[in-house]
């Protein structure tokens, strides 16, 4: 059951005190015989708080430190690319890290001390510095995403542009936690005031570079020309600057309905569980967007690092990330004209749907764990056409098959939602319901519970032989598997498959919760019983 306040404004008691929060980073220090304030690397890098002493100045000094020697290890000679979001975290964390890249001699581009860079924007000029000065680069950014206020987060990208690779952050995490345990010996710094000085640190003009290329990915004079009317939310996040620049250079119908930066989000509806969270495919957290759905053709938002996307359709309201993932493969496939042999990735929690629609346009689907970075080297090769997360991100090749980021983009997805209404006159929700009757109707569901250590590692170390059941949900059982078909790679989880419905579970990567994930293509009946007989799995691994 969803918290009674869900949907409902901020209660002023709810914000998080940010001068605490900001003195708790320079003054409490972590302890790293304590696993909880550790740095610890989940899906999408480093996330704690400076409340519970796991996002402090320590963690980002040895963090950063740590990525100082990979980078020199690896010979990565170009600029570091330095981007972060509006979380009351991300400022600080942003000058520690600079601090330190230039005490190594590192040359640093940034937007402005002032100025915020989504995650997208990162990927994209990491790329587009190798395609112009054949140079590699790579890029940190300073995000815990949609989390609550209270949170900071450390994202390393690599030369390829995407999230760094399992093997990647193990180094740099374990480099990172010897520099906490010699309380910081070895990690070099300057002064606030000295890196301002220092030449290594230069200015780049993020938003700029990638806004005048969106048409190499996005048809953006057809959205003009359709007259296509957008309301645009940035949820208080780093796609502020993004949107606006869009709407002047393109000269599209753009409308920023919420301007305002305010670290304590005090403008947000809360989620399912009551807090403050910028997760723009939230039904909870767009409840205040769902009200204007009649003012304007198509509403979009973005979290507050911009890689994960929230559209509202006038026919529809807020869609399900899958549906619209489900939309966007179906009209990639056929109005971008790739090559069929290029793949449509996905992670093995999407849904199936995306199968279906892949499929009936001739191409295989990919199926990898859940993470983005396992997308990263078939978008380079151009393998893969597009890659997709079931929660809200996804990217794909530009018209000429060359990758334009290899990150979540949520600015591109959101942009795309309004050149398939421009192009085929319907609103995204419209072409999935033409779907449900062609492919039939998915059902699908998430349910978080709370986990400790020990239940998250005996998930995450779950084998096919551990389950001996032959039926799920009354369907017998078709397969079992612990590594993703698509590139074999451990899922730190399971997924079950049957004729018309599946489930998997794994442990969070960055909080104290599993997720069981399941989805039917017979009925809301057949879902409950999936998600009642997974939960049963989880439930016998605790006794």
């Amino acid at each position: 059951m969803p918290h009674p306040l869900a949907g409902q404004p901020v209660p002023p008691g709810d914000l998080v005190d940010i001068p605490r929060l900001i003195s708790d980073y320079y003054t409490l220090h972590p302890d790293p015989t304590i696993p909880e304030e550790r740095i610890s690397f989940g899906t999408s890098g480093h996330r704690g708080s400076a409340l519970k002493r796991s996002f402090n100045e320590d963690h980002i000094l040895a963090v950063t430190q740590a990525v100082c020697d990979y980078r020199k290890e690896q010979k990565i000679d170009g600029p570091l690319f330095l981007g972060r979001d509006t979380h009351a975290l991300s400022l600080p964390a942003f000058r520690t890290a600079l601090e330190v890249l230039a005490a190594n001699d590192v040359e640093v581009h940034i937007a402005g001390e002032e100025e915020y860079t989504p995650t997208p924007l990162v990927s994209r000029a990491i790329l587009q510095h190798e395609e112009t000065q054949g140079q590699k680069a790579d890029g940190i950014v300073i995000t815990p995403s949609h989390n609550p206020p209270e949170d900071g987060g450390f994202k390393y990208n690599g030369p390829d542009g995407g999230p760094a690779d399992t093997h990647i952050t193990a180094w740099i995490e374990e480099r990172a936690n010897d520099y906490l345990s010699r309380k910081l010996e070895g990690v070099r710094r300057l002064d606030f005031e000295e890196v301002l000085a220092s030449e290594s640190v230069a200015v780049y003009d993020f938003v700029g570079e990638y806004v005048k290329r969106l048409g190499e990915i996005v048809d953006m004079e057809a959205i003009k020309k359709a007259g296509i009317r957008i309301g645009a939310d940035p949820l208080g996040g780093s796609a502020l600057p993004v949107y606006q620049a869009i709407r002047d250079y393109w000269g599209i119908d753009l409308t920023l309905l919420n301007p305002r930066v305010d670290p304590t989000f005090s403008f947000m509806r809360l989620d399912h569980d009551g807090r403050i969270r910028m997760d723009c495919s939230s039904p909870w957290v767009m409840k205040g967007l769902e009200e204007h759905k009649g003012e304007y053709d198509l509403i979009v938002a973005n979290d507050t690092d911009a890689d994960r996307h929230g559209i509202v359709t006038r026919s529809g309201g807020l869609m399900n990330p899958n549906h619209y993932l489900s939309v966007a493969v179906g009209y990639l496939s056929e109005y971008r004209g790739w090559e069929p042999e290029k793949m449509i990735g996905k992670t093995l929690v999407s849904s199936s749907m995306i199968d279906r629609v892949a499929e009936s346009f001739g191409r295989k689907v990919y199926e990898v764990p859940v993470g983005f970075k396992w997308f990263v080297p078939g978008l380079i090769s151009g393998e893969l056409c597009y890659g997709g997360e079931e929660s809200a991100g996804a990217s794909f090749l530009r018209y000429d098959g060359r990758a334009w980021s290899t990150d979540k983009d949520g600015l591109i997805m959101t942009m795309l939602a309004a050149e398939i209404m421009a192009v085929t006159g319907k609103d995204p929700a419209e072409i999935y319901r033409e779907y449900e009757k062609r492919f039939g109707r998915a059902y699908y569901r998430r349910i978080d519970a709370p986990a400790d250590r020990e239940l998250k590692a005996r998930l995450k170390a779950l084998d096919p032989k551990d389950i001996t059941d032959k039926e799920l949900a009354g369907e017998a059982i078709e397969a079992i598997y612990t590594r993703a078909p698509g590139n074999d790679a451990p899922i730190g989880g399971l997924k079950i498959v049957t004729a018309h419905g599946w489930v998997a579970m794994r442990p969070s990567g960055t909080e104290e919760i599993y997720k069981i994930y399941a989805e039917s293509f017979l009925s809301e009946e057949h879902l409950e019983r999936l998600l009642a007989e997974a939960q049963s799995i989880v439930d016998r691994l605790k006794d």
